[in-house]
């Protein structure tokens, strides 16, 4: 699924300005957003993980689990993006499967990325000479 072309003509399009705190980690997430243009910067304890361009979805996680968010979420430049809340979700997934599929698609991949951060920071203190728990 294209999602940069499903939401590019969409009403409720949002600029912010570089630097804007979109979310922060620890909050309670009911919407998630598709960043339309520019770039964001997603970071966990102060450290960025992940740079954000056009078609990326932010803040899925804490959307789908109804949990607190697990980053922070910056623009690193002026950015434009559409919020989406629960209710549109559902509507998006009911009607679109495919964009189901989507979502599920890109926290896989985010989980990957994350998994394969741990392996590398583990094997790094397996080195040191301190064993992983």
């Amino acid at each position: 699924m294209d999602v940069l072309e499903h939401f590019r003509k969409a009403r409720n399009i949002v600029t912010m300005p570089r630097g804007a705190v979109l979310f922060s980690e620890g909050e309670r997430g009911n919407t998630m957003y598709v960043l339309i243009q520019g770039r964001a910067e997603i970071s966990v304890g102060g450290e960025i993980i992940e740079s954000a361009g056009p078609g990326a979805l932010l803040g899925e996680m804490a959307l789908v689990s109804s949990s607190p968010r697990s980053a922070t979420v910056t623009a690193g430049s002026e950015v434009k993006l559409v919020a989406v809340d629960v209710k549109h979700f559902d509507l998006l997934a009911r009607e679109s499967p495919e964009f189901a599929r989507h979502v599920m698609m890109v926290m896989a991949e985010r989980l990957r990325r994350m998994n394969e951060r741990l392996k590398e920071a583990l094997g790094e203190l397996s080195v040191r000479g301190r064993r992983p728990r």
